[in-house]
Order: structure tokens, then C-alpha cells, then sequence
């Protein structure tokens, strides 16, 4: 399994398990994170792929706990992704309150 990190916004793959493993532990993977009433938005970096080898790598996640969301997620393959990805949950939550 490929493993990834971030340095600042960008992701950089690691073969070291052992680099990847104590870089994810102290790392802060949190893109966003929202909360509209009684929903929370979140969006992380994940450090593994979640595409499971078909197409370009998912890194990061975007899921909703709570509401009529509750469960939602999504997954993209960049910051930049992630972030549009997470405003598009927020907007999807705040259009129910």
C-alpha cells in the first residue's frame, strides 16, 4: 500500500513505513472543520489511497455527521479538491437550516 504525507498543502509519497507512521501520528490532518447547528462537516487528509488503486489517488475525505447528511461523505485527490469539496458539503448542510 502507497502511503502519502503532506509538507504544507502538498502531498509527497513515502515508501518508509516507518516515516509514514510517525509523521501521521504527530501530523495535524485537518483541512476543515464546520460545524452548522448540530452538524459537523469535516475534511481530512488521509495518508492512504482510498481510490483503491483505480484512477488517481483519493487522499483526502469530506464527511457529515449528523442531520439529514448524516454519512455523507466524499473523497478527492487534492487540497484544493478538498477544500471545494468541503465548502459543497457546508453549503449542502446550511441549506437546511
Amino acid at each position: 500500500m502507497i502511503k502519502y504525507i503532506l509538507e504544507g498543502k502538498q502531498v509527497k509519497q513515502v515508501d518508509d513505513l516507518l516515516k509514514w507512521a510517525k509523521w501521521f501520528n504527530k501530523a495535524n490532518r485537518t483541512v476543515d472543520k464546520t460545524r452548522i447547528a448540530h452538524v459537523l462537516i469535516s475534511t481530512v487528509f488521509l495518508g492512504i489511497d482510498r481510490s483503491l488503486g483505480v484512477g488517481t489517488p483519493l487522499l483526502f475525505e469530506t464527511m457529515i455527521f449528523g442531520g439529514n447528511y448524516d454519512g455523507y461523505h466524499d473523497r478527492y485527490a487534492t487540497w484544493g479538491e478538498a477544500m471545494k469539496g468541503h465548502q459543497s458539503a457546508c453549503e449542502k448542510v446550511a441549506a437546511l437550516n
